[in-house]
């Protein structure tokens, strides 16, 4: 049993979890581990648009991938046919896909692996492996959910996070800029991580958060960017009304947006550098990591945050 009295810890309030049924991990490539482990598949079809990390357990467990091509809507170029040892993994872009998911889960069915990290309030669907991460949508150090019903039938050591949270404090004190370098140090720390459980920080943040009013804010944020936006944003957007988008997905043929915010203090990531080296400089995968902006339009923020962006790219363009 925990300590009775001596000093305080940090005071943060009890909610229930979101994905309070889900297996609880510490990353989100590590979820993906754990249904590489238990499926046995000997082969993976995975995007071009995706983050590097995604190879971790690939490499990790001489598992084969390959990659597949999208277009500029998200969906899958190439009609893939998989036998009885393959798998296909698909991205809930920016969490405004959830439409894609259900198509494909009907086209793939339990061969599908649904990728929604960018989309921590799509509900799974039941009989697909699928898994999330925490970090893309709160201020916590690690964590992630996974959905499966196969078990690895192992012991899981539980995770220790209270040193990579530095950057979470020191923003709060010094502001970002002063915890950046500790950000970066923190994110490189969940490289190549053995599996284990959620810490006990990180749940204990997770079950702190108000989801409904960060599920009101994101919407509303989006919705106010999207009003105004949409007209000189190339993407054809499909905003499902229950959909909690992680960023506002912003593409045009102007260069030079992602500098201009960055030099305004709007600071806006850019997802994914790698994609260039493995798809080629003119595959679309490829425009959309090098032109698209994902701006910012998360609960911290509020109208005047999101006037100030759109007045920004407005005097940029």
């Amino acid at each position: 049993m925990d300590a009775i009295g001596g000093y305080f810890s940090l005071e943060l309030p009890m909610h229930e979890e979101f994905h309070k049924n889900a297996i609880k991990l510490n990353t989100g490539r590590i979820c993906l581990e754990y249904i590489l482990r238990c499926r046995k598949y000997k082969k993976v079809y995975i995007p071009y648009y995706t983050c590097e990390v995604i190879l971790e357990p690939f490499k990790k467990l001489g598992i084969e991938y390959s990659f597949y091509h999208i277009n500029i809507d998200f969906e899958i170029v190439e009609d893939t046919c998989l036998n009885s040892h393959e798998a296909i993994l698909y991205t809930n872009y920016w969490g405004l896909n959830q439409h894609n998911v259900i198509k494909y889960s009907e086209r793939y069915g339990r061969q599908l692996i649904i990728d929604n990290t960018q989309a921590f309030y799509a509900k799974p669907i039941e009989g697909i492996d699928t898994f999330y991460t925490c970090r893309k949508f709160f201020g916590v150090p690690d964590g992630a959910y996974l959905y499966t019903d196969a078990k690895l039938g192992l012991e899981i050591e539980q995770d220790v996070s209270y040193e990579r949270v530095t950057h979470l404090l020191k923003r709060i004190d010094l502001g970002a800029e002063a915890g950046f370098m500790d950000f970066r140090k923190a994110d490189d720390a969940l490289d190549n991580q053995p599996m284990l459980r959620m810490s006990r920080l990180t749940e204990r943040m997770m079950q702190a958060i108000d989801y409904g009013f960060v599920a009101r804010r994101r919407k509303d944020n989006f919705m106010q960017l999207h009003g105004l936006l949409k007209d000189g944003n190339l993407l054809h957007l499909q905003y499902d009304e229950e959909a909690v988008p992680m960023v506002y997905p912003y593409l045009m043929d102007k260069e030079g947006l992602r500098e201009s915010l960055i030099r305004n203090k709007i600071f806006v990531a850019r997802y994914w550098p790698n994609v260039d080296e493995w798809a080629g400089g003119q595959a679309e995968e490829t425009t959309l990591a090098k032109q698209l902006i994902p701006l910012p339009v998360d609960q911290r923020y509020g109208e005047v945050e999101m006037e100030c962006i759109i007045n920004k790219i407005k005097e940029f363009v």
